[in-house]
């Protein structure tokens, strides 16, 4: 019995591990010119579905990176959290990753949509969302956000 019960375990996760890996594979079997283009914003089209309530901003660097400065109404699930962390997204939203580069904020976006998530990446990064949010700009952005 106890024997039978293990088998079952293994099997499960075995297939668990297959599903996910099936979902990543059909993900990039079936991308396209169009996908390319549907998985990046760049920060002026953010702050307009920002303003809109239509997407989520997800920081996606380290606790740390975070701590020493924030772009805006973001929420921070750094990299190798966000697997644990799936059920923090508003997923009624566009899930937009971001980073100061774009790096990781496309190994997130990749993940999220092979989890059936929309999402997409941040192209000019967190430095060119706070480059969009100078001056009078960041104090209109907040202000839309109150309204």
């Amino acid at each position: 019995m106890k024997k039978i019960l293990i088998y079952i375990l293994f099997i499960s996760a075995a297939t668990s591990v297959n599903a996910g890996d099936l979902k990543l594979e059909a993900y990039i079997s079936n991308f396209d010119y169009a996908a390319r283009k549907a998985m990046k914003i760049d920060s002026k089209g953010l702050i307009s579905l920002l303003k809109q309530g239509k997407a989520q901003l997800i920081d996606i660097r380290f606790k740390e990176e975070y701590a020493a400065w924030k772009v805006g109404p973001s929420v921070n699930i750094p990299l190798n959290e966000l697997p644990e962390r799936l059920k923090e997204l508003n997923q009624s939203k566009i899930i937009v990753t971001a980073c100061p580069h774009k790096d990781r904020a496309i190994i997130a976006m990749v993940y999220l949509r092979s989890k059936g998530i929309k999402a997409k990446y941040l192209t000019d990064g967190l430095l060119g969302m706070a480059e969009n949010l100078r001056g009078d700009n960041a104090k209109a952005f907040i202000d839309s956000l109150q309204n």
